[in-house]
């Protein structure tokens, strides 16, 4: 019988970050349907004027988003750059159609991971 495989400390971490920050996210109020209406009142330098009453969780979320949306953009080039289509090899009878493989996870393109991409950013309706 073979031990239950241990769980990479350093993965634990990772969940236990991305746990919070995804907490944080959904607690912070939205402004996309202010949005709008603030890009109407920018003046000529660029700025707009806000008053706005904010909670703590609005102000945690802000205090880190630029960094966490930098850190999450750099994520998602990397793993675009490791799980991108290459041709499977092997005979097919489609030859305009070859078969497809992730270059890193060899499964059939799209592979899982791309498919969470295109999900999580809504560009899966196809």
């Amino acid at each position: 019988m073979t031990a239950p495989a241990q769980d990479d400390p350093r993965r634990a971490q990772l969940v236990e970050h991305l746990t919070a920050l995804h907490g944080r996210a959904g607690r912070a109020t939205s402004w996309q349907s202010e949005g709008a209406y603030l890009t109407r009142l920018a003046g000529n330098d660029g700025h707009v004027s806000v008053r706005k009453r904010l909670s703590l969780d609005d102000i945690a979320f802000l205090a880190h988003a630029r960094a966490d949306l930098g850190d999450f953009a750099e994520i998602g080039l990397r793993l675009l750059a490791l799980h991108r289509p290459r041709d499977g090899g092997g005979i097919t009878s489609d030859v305009a159609n070859p078969i497809w493989r992730c270059r890193s996870c060899m499964w059939r393109w799209p592979c899982p991971t791309f498919r969470v991409f295109l999900e999580v950013f809504g560009l899966d309706k196809t």
